[in-house]
Order: C-alpha cells, then sequence, then structure tokens
C-alpha cells in the first residue's frame, strides 16, 4: 500500500539540523523546492515517490547556492553557533545538479572560510559515480557517503527502483572500488512488503551478498542503518537496532568497519 508523502525541504539552505549519523547538520538541498528529481524511486524515501512532480521552481544555480550559503554560513559564525557538517541532500539526487562538481568547490572555500573545523558530506545513490566530474568532486569532500541497500539485483532493484536500464548491482559494485578508502557505503535495513512482494535484505543471503559486496568495494566505512521516519509504502518494517548489532557483527568479520542506528 503506498500513500501520497511529499516531506521536502522548501529551501534551498536548510537547518542546521541535528542528524543521528553526522551531528550538527547545515543542509544544501540542490533540487527544486517544491517537487523531488530523483535517479531512484525509493519505497522509503521519507521525500515521497517521484510520481508528486519535479514542481516548478526549478534547480537552483551555482552562483544562487554560493550566495545563500555565504550568507547562512557568515550568520552562523557571527552568532558563535556550532556546526559539525554541510551536507547535500534534499528533495533527490544531489549529483544530478548539472554544476555539482563546481557547487562543491564552493562550498569546500566557504567552509574553510568560515567552519574550517566542519566536514563536507554527500548522500548519494550511487547512480552517478560514472560520471568522471562528479566521481571527481565527490573524492573531495569529507565524507562521500554512497547507497548500497542489496547486492542483489531483485532485491535492489524492488527497493530502489532506478530510473536508468543499465544501473545493475555489478555495475555500481565495480564502479564503487574507485573510491577504495575514501567512501562510506550506506545501507538501509529493511523489511515488508511492497506490490505484493516481500522484501527483507537481512536474510543470510543478503548479508552475504553485500558482505561479499563490501569487500570488493573496501570502503572507508559501512554505515547501516533503519527506518526512523514515515515512508510512502505503509507497509515496511524497521530493523530494531538490536539486529542490526548482529549484521554489524557478521560484517566486521569480513574485515570491514561499520557503524550502525
Amino acid at each position: 500500500m503506498a500513500k501520497d508523502q511529499t516531506i521536502l525541504f522548501h529551501s534551498t539552505i536548510f537547518g542546521p539540523i541535528h542528524s543521528r549519523r553526522l551531528g550538527v547538520s547545515l543542509g544544501i538541498n540542490l533540487m527544486p523546492s517544491d517537487g523531488k528529481v530523483c535517479s531512484f524511486d525509493c519505497i522509503y524515501c521519507e521525500a515521497g515517490y517521484n510520481a508528486q512532480g519535479p514542481g516548478k521552481s526549478g534547480l537552483p544555480d551555482r552562483a544562487r547556492v554560493r550566495e545563500e550559503l555565504a550568507l547562512r554560513l557568515r550568520e552562523m559564525h557571527e552568532a558563535g553557533d556550532p556546526l559539525d557538517v554541510i551536507t547535500f541532500s534534499g528533495n533527490g539526487e544531489p549529483t544530478l545538479h548539472p554544476e555539482f562538481a563546481g557547487v562543491i568547490d564552493d562550498t569546500l572555500s566557504l567552509r574553510d572560510r568560515f567552519y574550517p573545523e566542519a566536514k563536507v558530506s554527500v548522500l548519494s545513490n550511487s547512480t552517478r559515480i560514472f560520471d568522471p566530474a562528479v566521481a571527481g568532486a565527490l573524492k573531495k569532500v569529507d565524507n562521500n557517503i554512497l547507497k548500497l541497500d542489496s547486492a542483489i539485483e531483485p532485491t535492489m532493484r524492488l527497493i530502489d527502483a532506478p530510473q536508468q536500464k543499465d544501473f545493475t548491482v555489478e555495475r555500481v559494485v565495480e564502479a564503487l572500488r574507485q573510491f577504495e578508502g575514501q567512501a562510506v557505503i550506506q545501507t538501509m535495513l529493511l523489511r515488508g512488503e511492497h506490490e505484493g512482494r516481500k522484501i527483507d535484505n537481512t536474510t543470510p543471503g543478503e548479508i552475504a551478498a553485500l558482505v561479499e559486496a563490501y569487500r570488493r568495494i573496501r570502503p572507508k566505512e559501512v554505515m547501516l542503518y533503519s527506518l526512523d521516519r514515515s515512508t510512502p509504502e505503509e507497509r515496511l518494517r524497521k530493523v530494531e537496532r538490536e539486529e542490526i548489532a548482529r549484521i554489524a557483527a557478521e560484517v566486521e568479520k569480513a574485515g570491514v568497519k561499520v557503524t550502525y542506528y
């Protein structure tokens, strides 16, 4: 069962908010402020399904992002507000922005000017890492957080619904290897049902496939988590922390660093 779910960020710069994973985070939304644009259509996305449309505001251009970020960072700095991280997130996939690489350069420069101790993080679904310009930009940031929800093709397609026909588990795992030692691989663990099909990426077979993929990718860290907010598909269930801890222990046996939430 699906429901309307449109928890959107209605500005380019938002927050700061407290992230359970990253700390005090100032967000950057490179997508429209009144719609969603994404190369996945995940059944668990808090921003809802892509069917809601991209809205009418369009994407903020590089100059606007730079100006608004500079203003907000200056305000926070002058007020003595703390900041742990500047995070690219929002209403869709940030790396779809045509000026993504330039925006990253601007953000790093502004970070160094106002909050040199803060990290720059990008939450990405990994669909654009085949573009050298995008990959190069991701290699510059402190927290290059890339998604891999399943290493089994049918499960990945059911959970993430990639919009590109040529996006496959094998292709993305191979591409993720270019970030060896630099990427954080983020995996959403969940159970439930979608369009009459059972979903569970915590089975022994699923975890074994993920462990093998992590071994190939050799990430800096794997981040395991589960549902924390309402989802557009109502028949999804959270995996409790105690079980995630057991899964994390299995991953650690393969020599991979793990954090979980």
